[in-house]
């Protein structure tokens, strides 16, 4: 079959931006296939970087491409793109083709993570090797990428870069052909079976070449002279034509990985963590929830292909580890080695800095799937009765290495529970699961041993062993050599804490006095938001029942305070009873992680419900009166922050000048008003009479004309001046009531059924009046009784 005639390149990339604009996607992507099909390298070498940015958008997100982190799985064009973009489809087919031929495409320094551009721009090689020998001297402020690098990190470029939702087109970030995507990537580049398949396509060499190894000319400016590639002893000594496929292959593992981690993660300086002991500089870097949900799966993916390493490969011995395959040899080490140290630092943070909101749930997954590598082996977690299984001891080397992130972060949980409103069912929902993970059976005595090893004294190591603990500074990169068989569990130990923290870090006790006073703290916010919570259950209790069916037969409700409907009622009462059920776990759990003493924790809740119950009764944070009215001391500032008390907010003006509810008829309202007003200006002096006599008849009369001891009953439990609560009351006339659609409805029934009963307009009016006047009479009997006794 003849070669299709050559364009010039110039004349295919305009052709295409032409046909990218006016027809639509199906076809656009079917003749982009057969394009990468028929023509050769040199030819598409032109319009990668334009389909790659038309694809992906621009870095700066002025052009979002197409906009693959909100394109749903049910839209139609998702399939068509999916396609296009798998592991097997046109695009990579393209990125392979150009590989093959060695070209270099130029990626902006300035669109890389902070700490990253910092080091480039000061002249220093970063840590990673993925940057060493893409960057000319003196500096271009450009990285020189062969094809499959840059489109790597086009894609992870594409997660970070400032876009705006399209209009419509919100939806789960799980579902979104960006997060699947990701996944797809991560299984097929780095699979928990088998190797990573070789490149479908190749060109007429028979291989695709991988990236040549370093020039030993380029220095490594403040880096401490490690190899280019983790698993360089693999590839870069052999030659790529006749390597072994799985050697060969590797270098896309390691690149894809390597691009995740440090455009997602290396976003803020371990140097300035380590200075401040707490992230508290601003950063101009704020990742999204999305964002962190991407970095989860990420996270998940990389214990499960860790946890997939065989078990001959398992051996610590130096000759099992020198036969194993460069694929074995990555997931030994890709968690601690790549992973680890960025993740801290991204995760404090996110700690440090995200809102105190329930969208900090990503945040808290995101570390509880990294703390939990064995939730990733395929093997299953939970006995037969439902209760958690010991976590298995093989686990204690991966709890020792990583203790900063189970005890720092801990600390740092603890610091935002104790500032957040637990009645909240999802702020209650993050403490129950922090507490279910630690709980886990043998998981706190391997965090205990952990930190006893901490603790031996330095000189016990160097008699065993005379070194010195690598930082990063010292050349202890997560690229390093690794360490030799021989190292024990304390250098272990002590080289991760201060390789993260500083060698001059004060270490605090996960189970020490300090914490473990805060963690009493957190108990006693909990308790108090459990009372809190049953008080809001018994209050949405109490209305479900005042709005039930038999409260219609009521003429209505005088309490315009009230603004939840019934409905409203229910959900709350529904997530409050969540929020009851989360803390009490979170509660019990707690106690069994710290082993705190039953009694006093019993004593601990009694005093808790004593003081709330006597806070209950009236319904205010601490206060101290004045002249002015009540005053906030410093505990009922906490209350309120922590929605253990609150004020009742209720109108404190003239009750006939509420504003119109949706539940009123305005014309109504404003007719019933004026009829109100005219009544209590020609007779407000014979109702005053009427309410101040002592017989019947001034009862009845206060029932129906004077409200002034309900509004002042109601002031005292509200935050107002002496002036409003001393403001005089006089007796008056409402007839609001009659705008409400309620009372017209009973009223229509009414008058239904007694036109039923052959009752004519004017004796229905007498009976219904009679009626209202006898219940309210009978209420106000028994109201007087009870108030009597």
């Amino acid at each position: 079959m003849a070669a299709p005639a050559l364009q010039q390149p110039s004349f295919l990339l305009a052709n295409l931006k032409v046909d990218w604009t006016n027809k639509p996607l199906h076809q656009r992507c079917h003749e982009l296939n057969k394009i990468i099909d028929d023509y050769p390298a040199k030819e598409l070498h032109a319009i990668f970087p334009w389909l790659v940015e038309s694809v992906f958008g621009s870095l700066d997100g002025i052009l979002s491409g197409w906009n693959l982190r909100f394109l749903q799985a049910r839209s139609v064009e998702y399939n068509i793109v999916m396609e296009f973009l798998d592991t097997s489809g046109p695009m990579m087919k393209l990125v392979y083709k150009l590989q093959a031929e060695e070209y270099k495409y130029e990626f902006p320094v300035s669109y890389l993570p902070g700490p990253i551009k910092s080091s480039i721009h000061a002249g220093v090689l970063p840590d990673c090797p993925l940057f060493h020998n893409k960057i000319q001297f003196p500096m271009s402020g450009l990285l020189f990428l062969n094809p499959f690098e840059y489109y790597m990190f086009s894609f992870a470029s594409s997660l970070i870069a400032p876009k705006n939702y399209p209009p419509g087109q919100h939806g789960s970030c799980s579902d979104s052909a960006y997060f699947v995507l990701v996944d797809t990537y991560l299984k097929y580049f780095l699979p928990t079976e088998g190797n990573v398949p070789p490149s479908p396509f190749s060109d007429t060499r028979g291989t695709v070449a991988s990236p040549a190894p370093r020039s030993p000319s380029v220095p490594y400016v403040g880096y401490g002279g490690h190899s280019t590639s983790l698993l360089k002893r693999h590839i870069t000594h052999q030659p790529s034509v006749n390597a072994d496929p799985a050697a060969q292959e590797i270098w896309r593992s390691e690149t894809l990985l390597q691009v995740f981690v440090e455009m997602w993660l290396h976003h803020y300086s371990l140097e300035m963590y380590q200075k401040l002991q707490s992230p508290q500089v601003k950063e101009p870097f704020t990742p999204s929830e999305e964002h962190v949900l991407v970095v989860r799966l990420l996270v998940k993916h990389l214990h499960a292909f860790s946890s997939s390493l065989k078990q001959e490969s398992i051996s610590s011995s130096p000759s099992a580890h020198s036969h194993s395959s460069p694929l074995e040899e990555l997931k030994r080490v890709v968690v601690q080695r790549f992973v680890q140290q960025k993740l801290y630092v991204f995760l404090q943070h996110c700690f440090g800095h995200w809102p105190l909101d329930a969208s900090f749930r990503a945040v808290l997954e995101t570390w509880l799937s990294y703390i939990q590598p064995w939730r990733y082996t395929g093997e299953k977690i939970m006995q037969a009765d439902g209760q958690n299984r010991a976590v298995p001891d093989k686990w204690a080397s991966f709890v020792q290495e990583n203790l900063l992130m189970y005890t720092k972060l801990f600390q740092g949980f603890l610091n935002r529970a104790m500032r957040t409103d637990l009645v909240n069912a999802k702020n209650a929902l993050m403490v129950f699961r922090v507490a279910k993970v630690f709980v886990q059976p043998n998981l706190s005595e391997m965090i205990q041993k952990a930190e006893q090893l901490f603790l031996e004294p330095e000189h016990a190591i160097l008699q065993r062993q005379n070194r010195v603990f690598l930082t990063p500074s010292h050349g202890g990169s997560f690229l390093s050599s690794r360490q030799p068989v021989g190292t024990d569990s304390v250098f272990k130990v002590k080289s991760h804490v201060y390789s993260l923290e500083g060698q001059d870090c004060q270490y605090n006790l996960m189970f020490g006095p300090d914490l473990r006073k805060n963690v009493l703290r957190l108990i006693q916010i909990i308790a108090q938001s459990r009372q809190t919570a049953k008080r809001i259950s018994d209050h949405s209790t109490e209305m479900a029942a005042n709005n039930s069916f038999l409260s219609w037969f009521s003429v209505g409700s005088s309490d315009h305070n009230n603004t939840f409907t019934g409905g409203e009622m229910d959900d709350l009462g529904e997530g409050v009873k969540k929020t009851h059920e989360f803390l009490d776990k979170a509660l019990d759990y707690l106690c069994q992680i710290f082993r705190l003493n039953a009694g006093q924790l019993s004593q601990m809740m009694v005093n808790v419900a004593s003081v709330d119950d006597e806070g209950a009764s009236k319904q205010l944070p601490d206060c101290i009166p004045s002249e002015n009215g009540l005053v906030l001391t410093d505990l009922g500032r906490l209350q309120i922050i922590n929605g253990l008390r609150r004020f009742e907010i209720e109108y404190q003006g003239d009750p006939e000048l509420q504003p119109i509810r949706s539940y009123e008829n305005a014309f109504l309202v404003r007719l019933m008003f004026q009829i109100s007003s005219f009544i209590n200006a020609r007779f407000g002096d014979h109702m005053e009479a009427l309410c101040s006599r002592q017989d019947l008849l001034g009862s009845i009369g206060r029932h129906y004309l004077c409200s002034s001891s309900k509004v002042v009953e109601q002031r005292r439990k509200s935050p107002v001046t002496r002036q409003m609560r001393d403001r005089p009351q006089r007796a008056r006339l409402s007839l609001r009531v009659l705008a409400s659609y309620r009372t017209l409805f009973i009223l229509l029934l009414l008058y239904m059924l007694f036109v039923l009963l052959s009752f004519g307009v004017f004796s229905s009016t007498g009976l219904i009046l009679i009626v209202c006047f006898l219940y309210e009479l009978l209420l106000n009997f028994f109201h007087e009784k009870l108030k009597t006794q």
